[in-house]
């Protein structure tokens, strides 16, 4: 007989993934960009600014979306699919 295990991401782990995904995009930008400029000041900047102007994009797109009343995508959908 087989158990079905309760296997359930905890809070804890979504927390430090989440980091360790932002870390890993921020390095990435960081070396993209110290690969184009060629100047390490120039390249810690970009890291630096990167995740400061993409949570200021997130937070205004997420604003943007709260101005689309739920269930209008999946009703557009339907009406033209």
């Amino acid at each position: 007989m087989t158990e079905k295990l309760d296997i359930r991401e905890s809070h804890l782990r979504s927390v430090l993934k989440a980091v360790s995904y932002r870390l890993i995009g921020t390095v990435t930008t960081w070396l993209l960009a110290w690969s184009v400029t060629g100047d390490m000041a120039t390249a810690l900047t970009i890291g630096a600014l990167e995740p400061v102007a993409k949570m200021v994009i997130y937070y205004f797109h997420e604003r943007a979306w709260q101005q689309v009343p739920r269930g209008t995508v999946r009703r557009l959908i339907h009406r033209h699919g």
